[in-house]
């Protein structure tokens, strides 16, 4: 037998958050259980071997049998349902990497429901027909090519009354990559098939192909219209490496810029005008490389082009690797960003660099991130590392931003008496839309509305996609029932998701030239014997890169806050009870401009 790989990750809040502790089972198919595993800091299993079959299986388009062996997960966590994800692949050489994201139980809920997710077979093994239509002869409507940031994809046919799920654009392609083909390929039919299923996303976007027929959604999980896309299915790394490169890459026509309709199909059970699957397979065997591949499908004037145009990042990448030696605000940017996700993984080192220089310990804090989020452990800020770093710390600075909302809008135990609906306005409907901006981070098929006091259309699908998912009559009313469960949502989440701590009881040094043991603790306020101790030293050697846990027993000397519109420095010192002055000398400002989205440190007043 051959061996493929496992590894589990739980996290919630669109991985805001690590769930350490998750108790996570590994079945076979027969339901006997291989592994009985724990999380880690990061929310981590360790990864497991898992025996399969042989991966000459998974090159033959003749093999009439499944190439791989299938096994289960059970997932649970404490105060949180639990999560049963059934039928998922294991190839021989790949490892698999499975998100689990769970729910927080409710408030009044005593016992954890059980939610499941079938995986399956890859639409390429399947015989249903494929009858992607395309925009031939139809007109164009963006002007630009845009990389959706996140894309909202529709969990079914176009018609059909299904869930909308919202999931950053690599994310996206891995998972379709994975539900369509098998990651065993060569590396040419694997980047062709990516390739094709990039330029076809990019192309119904850019012809708002679903959204100018009034559809809330850019694209369905459905292979018989689109492409196949399995929600919390997993990713293998050999797709996962290749979308890191190229996820901002489509194909087109020379003098073109529209991506061109990359349609396709698996070339043996069914066929069509535009890619074959398995025939990507024979012409890499032959040794043609992805583009010439291409070509052998679409028309010879074909390239790759790339676009530098996504929404819903914060700030766009530079243009150029971070590495070290690399200075300036796109450097800061990025230690401000990793020390921020810091809070809630501390696994990651913290960053003693001057600010605006990429030196050891910022390249440590880099590879650590890139070893928790699946990327290259290069320790290289590229364009694949920068996106996921700007939304890992979008998530948890808005997880923290819900958090200090709650306190600030008061929102109590008792939920209001008014009955809302569209056209309403005032304070209760500010409470209600920050209730449904809590509950849309745990349940994914919520779109998160705008704050604004006032009830529109989109608070309005907001409370229907909520009343469904609760089981309640989705008439976009809220009354008693729907208030109970937003609140019975909002507290369970209060009582069930743990807190990062902000106050590690140790903290990850990287040693830079210069640096003692003496010297360190001076700076920690400890002593060079609890450093040895926690470190296993023998002596005071130590070397620069080498990263050290530091035992922390100082209270902070400051606080982290994340700029948000109509903050100013004078209005932040007021709130804090400090000064302008105090705020620039801390955070090395020579001027009193802030950003949005900016991590400001705040002196506190030590008692």
């Amino acid at each position: 037998m051959a061996i493929g790989y496992l590894t589990i990750q739980a996290r919630t809040a669109h991985d805001a958050l690590p769930l350490s502790g998750a108790s996570i089972r590994i079945m076979d198919a027969q339901g006997a259980s291989v592994y009985e595993l724990t999380t880690d800091e990061n929310g981590e299993t360790r990864t497991v071997p898992l025996e399969t079959l042989d991966k000459s299986f998974s090159l033959s388009p003749y093999y009439s049998g499944i190439p791989y062996t299938n096994y289960s997960v059970l997932a649970r966590a404490s105060g949180f349902n639990s999560l049963y994800v059934s039928d998922i692949p294991i190839y021989d050489g790949e490892r698999a990497v499975l998100p689990i994201s769970v729910i927080p139980m409710l408030e009044r809920q005593r016992t954890p429901i059980q939610a499941e997710i079938y995986v399956g077979a890859p639409a390429v093994s399947l015989a249903g027909p494929r009858t992607q239509e395309g925009p031939s002869g139809s007109p164009y409507v963006l002007r630009q090519v845009v990389i959706p940031d996140p894309i909202t994809v529709h969990l079914g046919p176009p018609s059909a009354s299904a869930a909308n799920v919202q999931v950053s654009f690599p994310d996206y392609v891995k998972n379709v990559a994975s539900s369509e083909i098998y990651p065993t390929w060569p590396e040419s039919a694997l980047t062709a098939n990516i390739y094709a299923i990039i330029t076809f996303a990019l192309n119904r976007i850019y012809t708002e192909w679903y959204r100018s027929r009034s559809y809330g959604f850019d694209i369905t999980n459905s292979p018989a219209y689109d492409q196949y896309f399995v929600y919390g299915r997993p990713i293998y790394d050999s797709i996962s490496k290749i979308v890191d490169n190229i996820f901002d890459e489509y194909v087109r026509r020379q003098g073109q810029l529209a991506p061109y309709f990359t349609s396709f199909c698996n070339g043996t059970t069914a066929t069509c005008s535009g890619l074959s699957q398995w025939g990507t397979v024979t012409l890499a065997q032959q040794g043609l490389a992805p583009l010439d591949i291409l070509r052998s499908y679409y028309p010879k004037d074909i390239e790759i082009a790339q676009t530098d145009i996504k929404t819903g990042i914060l700030s766009s990448y530079p243009g150029s690797s971070l590495k070290i030696g690399s200075t300036g605000l796109d450097v800061q940017t990025i230690q401000t960003w990793l020390s921020r996700i810091r809070k809630n993984y501390p696994a990651i080192p913290v960053i003693t660099d001057p600010d605006g220089q990429f030196q050891e310990s910022t390249q440590a804090a880099v590879v650590k991130f890139q070893n928790v989020f699946n990327l290259t452990p290069d320790g290289i800020v590229g364009k694949s590392t920068w996106y996921k770093i700007s939304q890992i710390y979008t998530a948890v600075a808005r997880l923290s931003e819900l958090d200090s909302e709650g306190s600030s809008l008061g929102i109590g135990t008792v939920p209001p008496s008014s009955m809302l609906r569209q056209g309403s306005r005032g304070q209760d409907v500010i409470t209600l839309q920050y209730l449904l901006n809590v509950a849309a981070e745990y349940y994914p098929g919520i779109p998160a509305p705008a704050q604004d006091g006032i009830f529109g259309s989109g608070t309005q699908q907001s409370v229907i996609t909520f009343q469904r998912i609760m089981q309640l009559n989705p008439d976009g009313i809220v009354g008693p029932l729907t208030w109970q469960a937003l609140y019975d949502v909002y507290l369970g989440a209060d009582q069930n998701v743990p807190s990062p701590s902000p106050t590690p009881d140790t903290i990850q040094y990287v040693v830079k030239a210069g640096d003692s043991l003496w010297l360190i603790a001076r700076k920690y306020g400890t002593t060079v014997e609890a450093i040895q101790k926690q470190n296993n030293l023998t002596g005071d050697l130590i070397r620069i890169g080498q990263v050290l846990t530091i035992p922390v027993s100082e209270p902070p000397s400051y606080i982290e806050y994340t700029v948000k519109a109509g903050d100013s420095l004078w209005r932040i010192a007021n709130q804090y009870n400090t000064t302008v002055q105090a705020l620039m000398s801390l955070n090395g400002l020579t001027s009193d401009l802030l950003m949005i989205g900016q991590v400001l440190k705040v002196p506190v007043a030590q008692s």
